[in-house]
């Protein structure tokens, strides 16, 4: 796409969100709190995707996410791509990856698990990348990434 042809306008330094399914767009703000930074952000959703069928894209202006951050990422929007800019220009493309262990990211909805009746931080066993299935490390329950809810 040319720079004429631009749906959301482009920035100068920092980080840019993109292939995010459409759907999850807003969930992806929440999750990383870009409604509390004082730089621009720039959120655009239902672009046409070839990789996710309708599309959302976030910029955000002079930031550049922690490690911390991408792991949460990756459990609401796996394969989304961070394309890091420095001076107009992508100097970086990374595709967001679910670790093997997620730790304090998601909470164990065994209701039962030591982790919900102890305060103590969550540990999940990444068993299945491919159908997004986490294990436990305490209580060994199975859940799908889609159904959990974020610490």
């Amino acid at each position: 796409m040319s720079k004429k042809e631009r749906l959301v306008a482009a920035i100068k330094s920092g980080t840019v969100i993109d292939h995010i399914p459409a759907e999850k767009t807003f969930q992806v703000v929440n999750l990383l709190q870009l409604q509390k930074l004082s730089t621009p952000v720039t959120i655009g959703f239902n672009f046409s995707s070839k990789m996710v069928g309708t599309k959302g894209i976030i910029k955000v202006s002079d930031k550049f996410f922690t490690d911390d951050e991408i792991s949460r990422l990756s459990v609401v929007a796996p394969n989304v791509v961070l394309n890091i800019i420095n001076d107009y220009e992508v100097v970086e493309k990374k595709k967001v990856v679910t670790p093997d262990e997620l730790r304090s990211i998601v909470r164990c909805n065994n209701p039962k698990c030591i982790t919900n009746n102890e305060p103590m931080n969550t540990i999940f066993h990444v068993v299945d990348k491919e159908h997004g299935i986490l294990k436990c490390h305490y209580c060994d329950k199975e859940q799908e990434m889609e159904k959990v809810e974020l610490v």
